[in-house]
Order: structure tokens, then C-alpha cells, then sequence
């Protein structure tokens, strides 16, 4: 199975140690509380979703921050209608009633741009254009999902790289290892990388093939 960081779990960094990884309120009281004592820092938050550094606004109570991040936007996001397929409720009395015909799918109008001989083929199919694009696209979806679930495993180990390990002995060899999705080059190049630092960007690119930690740990562990 294709590993997949929960997008609704973020990980904090006090420098290069990993300090907690969690739900947005979580990191971020970890890390108001580790700034209060003195930590060195720089402390980071990261999206284990997308690999890439948050700002977040810690200020006030330990209550407050708790109960303000976990309204945020993208704390954790429900999943989307048109990725569900499933039709939106009604929005309650005073919707309007549905009249007869095909059921609404929370489908989306854009603008399509295709040479005259596709769009011939695509009128010529059971049910019409629009039927037959949705057909070739779920299709494209399941023949090449692991492979885009790995480009975006490779995507958001590079994002949280860049900002941690930039800077890092053989930075730029273990990018090129982890684009070409080989787990044991990169993990000799990234030998002498704080281990915190390399444990979370294997755990990002690779899953848990690459590191003991499960994916509800989100990251390492100090």
C-alpha cells in the first residue's frame, strides 16, 4: 500500500530536534510552550500533508490557541463532495425542491480545449462528451494512482528537505535519490543528517518501509 501522511497531522521542529507531531493545536502548544522555556529554535510547523512550513498564531491562552486552530481552515479539512461523488445535503427547510431528471454530482463546468477529431470521438460515445471525459479521467486516476502517490510522497519529503536539510552535507545527491525513488541511496547519503531531520523526510518520501514509526505516529519521535 502507497504511503499516505494524514493531511489533518502536522509535525514542530525546535531547530533540527523533532519536538511533537500531532493535530494543528497540539504542535503548535508544543511549540509555545518550548518557546516559553527557552528553546533556541528556529521552531517550525509543518503540514505532513504537503511538507511545507506553517506560520501559526500562538498568542493568548493555552484554551484560545486550542480552541482558534482548531477552527482553522485545512486543521482538518472533511473530504471534498466531488471527491466523494456523493450529493450534497440539503441545506435544510427552504431548499429548493429537486425537480425531475439526472441527479445533481456536484460536477463543475470549465473549459475544455481539444483538437476537432476528439471531440468528434468523445460525441460519438454512450452518453456524450462530458460522460465520456469523466469515464477517461477516473480511468487515468486508478491506472496511475500509485505512481502519482509517490510523486507526491517525493514532493513533500523535497518541500520539508529544502527547508531543513538545505543546507546538509550531500543535499543535492539524496534529492536526486529521493526523485528517483530509491529509499536505500537516499538513506546513505542522508547518514550523517541529524537523525530527527532524516527520520521525518524517509518517513514523508518512503513511508514505513522506511523508518519503524506507523503512520498515526506521523513522523519520528525523539
Amino acid at each position: 500500500m502507497a504511503h499516505r501522511p494524514e493531511p489533518c497531522l502536522f509535525t514542530i521542529f525546535d531547530g533540527h530536534r523533532h519536538l511533537a507531531s500531532g493535530t494543528l493545536p497540539t504542535v503548535a502548544l508544543a511549540g509555545k510552550h518550548a518557546a516559553a522555556e527557552g528553546a533556541p529554535g528556529p521552531i517550525l510547523i509543518f503540514d505532513n500533508g504537503t511538507g511545507r512550513s506553517i506560520d501559526v498564531d500562538t498568542r493568548g491562552t493555552d484554551e484560545q490557541v486550542r480552541e482558534r486552530l482548531s477552527r482553522a481552515p485545512g486543521a482538518c479539512a472533511p473530504i471534498a463532495q466531488e471527491e466523494s461523488g456523493e450529493e450534497p445535503a440539503a441545506a435544510g427547510e427552504g431548499a429548493a425542491p429537486r425537480g425531475r431528471g439526472r441527479p445533481k454530482l456536484g460536477v463543475i463546468a470549465r473549459e475544455v480545449t481539444l483538437l476537432p477529431r476528439h471531440w468528434e470521438w468523445l460525441g460519438s460515445q454512450p452518453g456524450g462528451s462530458s460522460v465520456a471525459l469523466r469515464k477517461l479521467v477516473e480511468e487515468a486516476r486508478r491506472n496511475h494512482a500509485r505512481r502519482d502517490e509517490k510523486r507526491a510522497a517525493h514532493e513533500r519529503a523535497y518541500h520539508f528537505m529544502s527547508a531543513m536539510a538545505g543546507n546538509l552535507r550531500d543535499f543535492e545527491e539524496a534529492t536526486r535519490a529521493l526523485f528517483a525513488d530509491d529509499a536505500s541511496r537516499f538513506a546513505t547519503l542522508a547518514a550523517d543528517w541529524p537523525a530527527d531531520i532524516r527520520s521525518h523526510a524517509e518517513w514523508l518520501a518512503f513511508g514505513d518501509t522506511a523508518q519503524t514509526n506507523t503512520p498515526a505516529a506521523a513522523g519520528p519521535r525523539s
